[in-house]
This record gives structure tokens, sequence and C-alpha cells, in this order.
């Protein structure tokens, strides 16, 4: 399954014992086709299940609805007891964005599985978090306050009316209890590990962090701040000094599996507090006290960006360039974080995006491979796949030329011009990249369009609308590849202007391959275009080739005379 959109729910069942209701909830959620159950963790003491899932937003929308009506079928709250804090069978179920969606899309989400849910399944539905209708209901243990024993008293009150869903405590709702629904940022549970076995130490990095803060105290006689005397007010209360960071929570804690202390974090928004300055802080922290952070772990799943921010974090701190692909991104991120100090970090289980990752048939194929099936008697892949191809070659070596250029202590002065050219070129590569696969679908569509039924009218004008679809479809892909191209031609001429004069050739071959993925790309849309029925949308077309068509030739003339320019004066040399 692939994803472009990837939104994550995190439900919270009042069940951690009958295993066959955490189960039946689960199968629940697994029957959705369009999103993966990532986690399933039952707590017999808390006598609640916290699971997680992830998938399309009308995936998981569906997926919510199915396991929320499931706990109301198999849960009695009337009989319900546990260490933890909880008001419903369903009693929070969070939405966070991942990829490709944004906070307001998961609020719009919440909003519709809360009415879905009230409506349909007669659940009170309070909103909450970036979801809510009023600022007192923004946090959780304000809506919580009284917990299921208090929902008797509560419903019916002005102040207490749901959002959606019954406002009385009638016989269905004694039994299900209410449920909290919104959209909140997506929470990253890290441990950072300590050479030390004592916990409060772990406890006193934790406190000079988190967003709550610590009490004030005075200077110790020792490097911890923990031994100092407490301040106080005239009154005797003690004063409290604000934490490092916003949207962090810690403790510290002993963990006798690893013999080690832990400074245990709850990162609610990474974007604000991102992992990399948090674990810089700690480095720096425990070398205040004696101590050296060795590494850390990541508890649960983590959004690709996270990391990649990280990694580039870490490449510019050893003055790299970051105009790298993810995959080492990632790698520079888990050794600078130390991520497999405990466990081995294996990001194909551990980053959320790469569980609906799957490998394209084309651009995943061995060279060998990729070059058989060309020559195979397939109608697929074609020219439009092997241009996409020949541009994408012509990104990979302008972004090379970047980085070597980068990577030279002579021309240190272009370090980040060439870092943010690297950059630019990892992007466009990307796109060719994907376009490779994209043209085989491309025509892959047509085919589907062709063989549809066309016995009645309906079944004729059906068909008739989706293969105008597909045949549009299929010159718009080759077009987008010929865009693409043009940006690897005005990397490459960059990269032949201000690159390192000894990868000229390297700067020349670029916009050769540009060259030849942007002219390829070109005949693909002028063979296809005939099968277009729209005359409005040929004509479009047409001038944007022809636009397309003056402005590489005119870069690809001035990066022809560049590259040549420099061989003579090399060959002078």
């Amino acid at each position: 399954m692939v994803v472009d959109k990837i939104v994550e729910c995190i439900p919270n069942f009042s069940e951690g014992s009958d295993q066959s209701v955490i189960d039946a909830i689960a199968a629940a959620i697994e029957g959705v086709e369009s999103v993966a159950l990532l986690d399933v963790d039952p707590g017999k003491a808390t006598n609640r299940t916290v699971v997680t899932f992830a998938g399309t937003p009308e995936g998981v929308e569906e997926a919510a609805v199915r396991a929320i009506k499931t706990a109301a079928e198999l849960i009695d709250m009337s009989r319900h007891s546990g260490a933890h804090p909880r008001q419903g069978a369903t009693d929070v179920c969070p939405l966070c964005p991942v990829s490709g969606v944004t906070m307001d899309e998961c609020v719009e989400i919440s909003r519709r599985i809360g009415k879905r849910v009230g409506e349909e399944l007669g659940i009170p539905v309070y909103l909450y978090e970036h979801s809510a209708t009023r600022p007192e209901r923004r946090l959780l243990p304000d809506i919580r306050v009284g917990e299921y024993e208090a929902l008797a008293g509560k419903l019916g009150q002005e102040e207490w009316c749901p959002d959606f869903g019954p406002n009385e405590f009638n016989e269905r709702v004694k039994r299900t209890g209410v449920t909290v629904m919104g959209a909140r940022e997506f929470l990253i549970a890290y441990n950072v590990n300590l050479n030390t076995r004592e916990t409060k130490y772990a406890t006193d990095i934790a406190m000079e962090i988190r967003e709550t803060g610590r009490v004030k105290r005075e200077p110790s006689p020792t490097q911890f701040y923990c031994h100092g005397k407490i301040i106080r007010d005239h009154d005797g209360k003690a004063l409290k000094k604000e934490g490092t960071f916003s949207f962090v929570k810690g403790v510290g804690w002993y963990i006798e599996e690893y013999g080690i202390a832990q400074i245990s974090l709850n990162l609610t928004n990474h974007k604000v507090s991102p992992i990399h300055t948090v674990f810089d802080e700690c480095v720096r922290l425990a070398a205040e006290r004696g101590l050296r952070v060795t590494g850390s772990e990541l508890v649960g799943l983590v959004p690709l960006d996270a990391l990649l921010e990280a990694g580039r974090h870490y490449l510019k701190k050893q003055h790299k360039s970051i105009g790298v692909t993810a995959e080492e991104l990632v790698h520079v991120a888990v050794k600078s974080l130390g991520l497999d100090e405990l466990s081995p970090f294996d990001p194909q289980k551990k980053i959320i995006e790469y569980r609906f990752r799957k490998d394209p048939a084309l651009a995943g194929m061995q060279v060998n491979d990729f070059v058989d099936e060309v020559c195979s008697d397939s109608m697929a892949p074609g020219g439009g796949s092997v241009a996409a191809l020949a541009g994408s070659l012509g990104a990979g070596l302008a972004t090379m030329v970047a980085n070597l250029t980068a990577g030279k202590k002579e021309m240190f002065e272009r370090f980040e011009e060439m870092s943010a050219l690297a950059v630019k070129g990892q992007s466009v590569k990307s796109r060719l990249v994907h376009a490779i696969d994209e043209d085989t679908e491309a025509f892959n569509r047509i085919i589907a369009a062709v063989r549809m039924p066309k016995k009645s009218d309906e079944e004729k004008a059906a068909r008739a609308a989706a293969t105008e679809a597909a045949n549009q479809y299929s010159t718009m892909v080759p077009l987008h590849t010929a865009e693409a191209c043009l940006e690897a031609l005005k990397l490459a001429y960059e990269a032949a202007q201000k690159g390192n004069p000894a990868s000229i050739s390297d700067a020349g071959v670029a916009a050769l391959m540009a060259r030849a993925g942007f002219e390829g790309a070109m005949l693909n849309v002028k063979i296809n275009l005939p099968g277009v029925e729209s005359e409005e949308f040929k004509a479009d077309l047409r001038a944007r080739m022809a636009s397309l068509h003056d402005e590489f030739g005119s870069v690809y003339v001035e990066t022809h005379q560049q590259v040549t320019k420099v061989l003579k004066v090399l060959a002078q040399s």
C-alpha cells in the first residue's frame, strides 16, 4: 500500500485484560483496506489499551468509527475500574497529521468522526486540543474531570453539553460513557541514556529542560542543581524556574534491563522542540554535571521529517553538504543521536511513512533488470520511462558536482551555495525517479479505460470519460517530466558555472542527460496528444510545450558554452 496522505490515530480503549475484546477492536481496524494497524499496547493495571493505526484520511475515519462501535458493543463502563483516568469505552481518540496532511485537515476529520459517533452510535462526544470548540475544553484533563462517575451529573448541564451526540445519561450512555475526540501534534516518546544508575541525576536534567520547569535552588556545592537549597518567597512558597523547551514533558527513571538511568521525554510538538535540539541540550547539561550521554531511544514510531531535520542538523555541524538522500540523512540522525545503542534501529519499522512505502516496480529494479525489461516486447516501460531515467541521471550528476564542490576546502566560500544546489538536485532527481513508474501507470490507465464495458449508453459515456481522462493524464505525465528535465538542466548550468572545474565534464554530461530526457519526454507528449478530444486542453498544452522548448534551448546553449569554455582553460593549464 502506497499512501500520499498519512494520518495517525491513537484511540485509548477502557479494556486491558480481556484479550477477546482487544482482538475484536483490532480486527475492526484491520478490516479497513487503506489503514495499517501499527501497535496494540494493553495494560492490565490501568485496564486500558492504547491502539495505534495510520492510513489515508478516509480510511482512518472509517476505521475509527468501526473501532469505537466495536468497543461500545463489548465494553460496559458501568462495570469498569482501572488505575488510569477514564470516562468512556473509547476514552479518547486523537488524530495526528503525519505526511501530506495539515492540522486543519485532521481537525475536520476528527469532527466528521465525532459527528458520526454521536449520530450513528448515540455516544456523546467532546472535541479537544486543536478540534476544541471552546477554550475550556482544549485540555483532556479539564474535560475528564470527575471521570465516568461524574457523567450522570454533568450530562444535561448546559456547560457540559457534548459537541455531538445525546446530552443525557441514558441507558446506552451508561454503558458506553463518552468519547473525547480531537486533533493534536504527533507525540514522540523519547529517552536519553546516561552513564549512571542514579535516577535523581536523570530527573535533575529532565526538570531543567521540560516545559513545566522546576523549583529554583541556590548554587550547589556539587555540580548537580538538585543538591542546592530551595529558594522560597516571603510566604515560604517555592519559586519556579521555567524549563528550556516548550512542548516537552520529562522525568528521570532507572531501567534495570540496561543498568542505566534515562531522561524520559514526551515531545508533543517536535516542530517547535526538535529531537536533535533536545538531545544536544541533554548532552550539554550532562557534561556540566560530570555525566555523559551515551545514546538515546525512540519508543514507538517517529515521523520521517523529524529524523531528516536531525540528519541535516548534524551534517551542518560537520560542515557537510545536506544535499544527500533521505536514507543518508536518516543514517546520520541515527548515528548522531545514538538511537541504536540499546537495540538495533530499523528505519523500515520505526519510521511511520516507511510502513506504507512500497518499492516502485521499475525504479526499484537493478540496472540490468531494468534494461532487460526495456528490451522485452512489453509496451511498458517505454520511451517515457527511459526519458525520466535520463533526466534523473542528469539531476543526479549535477547534485554530485555540487556536493564535490561543497566538500572542497579550497572552495569554502561556495559551501552554502553548493549545499543548497545539492538539496534542489535531490528534489528534482526524486521527481524524475518517481516519473519512471508514473509513465507506466499512465499507459495502464489507458488500457484500463479501453477495457471498460460499452454495451449501454451509460457504460459508453463512462468509458468515453475515462478514456479522455486517461489520455489527458498520459500527456501530462511526460510534460511534467520535461519540466523537471528543464530544472535538471538549470542545475547542470549552475554546476558548470560555479562548481569545481575538475568536475566540469560531469556537469556537461548532466546537461546532455537532461537534454535526452527533455526531448524524449516531449516526443511522448506529441504522440499521446492526438488521443485527447478537448481542443482547449490541446491548445493549452501546445503553448506550454513551445514555451518549454524555447527556454530549454536557451539554457542548454549557455550550459554548453560554459562547459566548452572551462575545458579550454583546463587544456591550456
